[in-house]
């Protein structure tokens, strides 16, 4: 019988699920999403492949639970990051930002290769998970409109725009051939000079976007 490392066994399964999760997040960051196997992850967290299957039946549903724990924590990090009384632009650039970092420090391939790799159900399951993502980028997008910040504009197509730019800059981040810094940066300038605003400064002035 395993050892129980905590005061009762419902906390030992939190804490060893949280240990697999963790696994995950590190084996992310050297061989990307699609390469890692349960043995990977089993040998990360220090427990047997039996243990990992008595949390998560398959390698979709542990794909599943760490996208889910990821996106919770960009939506808590860009609220705590975020500038009390930040503007549409200074909000989408923190949005742009966060995304990039995340995409370098997890890197994932392109949608339709995950879909093939982890059936239809699982991708569409994927997808509701990152939903509340690009709900708050629609959102950012919303608020410079009413707010006049932004020019008119379709919001929810445009969102998707936005994110398929930002799916864009994971080759050329994976390759070493540019840095998140310089994708966030392209990505927001772009962004925002098509919707006619001006980016900020690192005072939080507003300053013409660059696309160099």
């Amino acid at each position: 019988m395993p050892k129980i490392s905590a005061p009762t066994i419902a906390a030992h399964r939190a804490q060893t699920r949280e240990r697999i999760l963790e696994a995950v997040a590190a084996l992310t960051r050297v061989q990307g999403i699609d390469e890692i196997s349960m043995t990977d992850v089993a040998a990360e967290a220090g427990i047997t492949r039996t243990a990992l299957y008595n949390y998560f039946p398959d390698k979709p549903a542990l794909l599943l639970a760490f996208t889910e724990q990821a996106t919770t924590g960009f939506v808590d990090r860009y609220h705590r990051e975020l500038p009390a009384g930040a503007g549409a632009a200074e909000r989408l650039e923190t949005f742009v930002r966060l995304q990039v970092e995340a995409l370098a420090e997890h890197p994932h391939p392109a949608a339709a290769e995950l879909g093939a790799s982890l059936g239809p159900d699982a991708y569409q399951a994927l997808a509701e998970h990152v939903a509340p993502m690009q709900r708050l980028l629609t959102g950012i997008l919303r608020q410079g409109v009413d707010d006049g910040e932004f020019a008119a504009a379709p919001v929810e197509p445009v969102a998707r725009l936005v994110l398929a730019m930002l799916g864009a800059q994971r080759a050329p981040l994976m390759h070493g051939e540019t840095t998140p810094g310089d994708a966030g940066r392209l990505v927001a300038a772009f962004t925002l000079r098509a919707l006619g605003a001006r980016a900020t400064d690192a005072a939080g002035h507003s300053a013409s976007p660059s696309l160099t």
